[in-house]
């Protein structure tokens, strides 16, 4: 058979096999209880998430430009694990773990837009912190609603930009090797199983980072460096303590789910092994997701009342 023939049966082969997900579980002891807890946390997480951005929408109190980006990360929260998780779970049940190849090029498409679209607007968010700390006065004028508008579209046009090119370029390349991805259906798994040389791609991928990843977290490191400076130089011992104590948190958060975007999207291929990888995945695409309405809101006076006034009204109703 010819050269041209092989290359030809092999494309043929990447376009109509299906890809087997390995899956993170068996059905051993110890892996069923595993799957019981990240199914806890996956229901914790789509309940806080929509929790808080029923509470945004429904509550005036909380139509501020902060809540608004809030909002948004929530919505972007409830799609991240939705992408991974039901299939992943249905998998286990059935004891089988195929995906089409159109299934698997929108897992990865999602997982991608969603990954870029809150990395951006992690930024923006940092970025109203700081405008909030040290420049309260021109908060209203920085942050009108258009503005904030501009900045949530940006950060979701960039997504569906970055998220297009990526994955229409990996799924150009020949996957006639095993067909087993590891986990979910993500960039670094897939170009592990191209017979075609991947390595200027991975390169290119790794400089993109640059842009994608290191950008955002540069304006994040500057904005929450200028609000420390703001928190240090309270005078009340009880807010700087408070404050500092929220900012830690906002710094765990930011810190997880761009250590473990960077670790997936920057590192070259030759370093990624299946078990870190499995565990990194679910930390941004699970554990981030949940956290941030705890961490960014649910611990909120101005959430917790806006709760509160929910259930009250809605008791109240009920008796009448």
């Amino acid at each position: 058979m010819s050269n041209a023939s092989q290359r030809v049966r092999e494309t043929n082969q990447s376009v109509t096999s299906d890809f087997t997900l390995t899956g993170l579980f068996n059905h051993s002891g110890p892996h069923l209880a595993l799957f019981s807890l990240v199914a806890a946390i996956f229901t914790m997480g789509l309940l806080g998430n929509a929790i808080l951005i029923f509470l945004i929408h429904t509550d005036a109190r909380l139509h501020t430009p902060m809540y608004f980006l809030l909002s948004q990360l929530s919505l972007l929260d409830v799609g991240f694990p939705l992408v991974t998780i039901p299939k992943m779970a249905a998998d286990f049940l059935k004891e089988e773990g195929t995906i089409s190849l159109g299934g698997c090029a929108a897992q990865m498409f999602f997982l991608m837009l969603i990954g870029v679209s809150e990395g951006i607007l992690l930024s923006l968010m940092s970025y109203d912190r700081y405008i909030a700390m040290c420049h309260p006065l021109h908060y209203p004028v920085l942050m009108r609603r258009h503005v904030c508008l501009l900045w949530v579209g940006t950060s979701w046009l960039s997504g569906v930009l970055v998220a297009s090119i990526q994955t229409s370029i990996t799924l150009h390349f020949p996957y006639c090797a095993s067909r087993a991805v590891d986990h979910f259906c993500e960039l670094p798994a897939l170009l592990k199983l191209s017979c075609a040389d991947t390595s200027a791609y991975e390169w290119a991928l790794s400089i993109s980072g640059v842009l994608i990843l290191v950008l955002p977290l540069s304006l994040i490191a500057t904005s929450y460096s200028h609000v420390l400076g703001a928190v240090l130089h309270m005078h009340s011992a009880e807010a700087q303590h408070k404050a500092f104590t929220t900012f830690s948190l906002h710094i765990t958060v930011v810190g997880l789910f761009y250590g473990a975007a960077v670790f997936m999207y920057m590192v070259p291929g030759t370093y990624h092994t299946p078990q870190p990888d499995n565990v990194v995945s679910l930390f941004y695409s699970l554990i981030t997701p949940t956290l941030n309405p705890l961490i960014y809101s649910l611990r909120n006076r101005e959430v917790q009342m806006a709760l509160v006034r929910i259930l009250f009204r809605t008791g109240f109703r009920s008796k009448r």
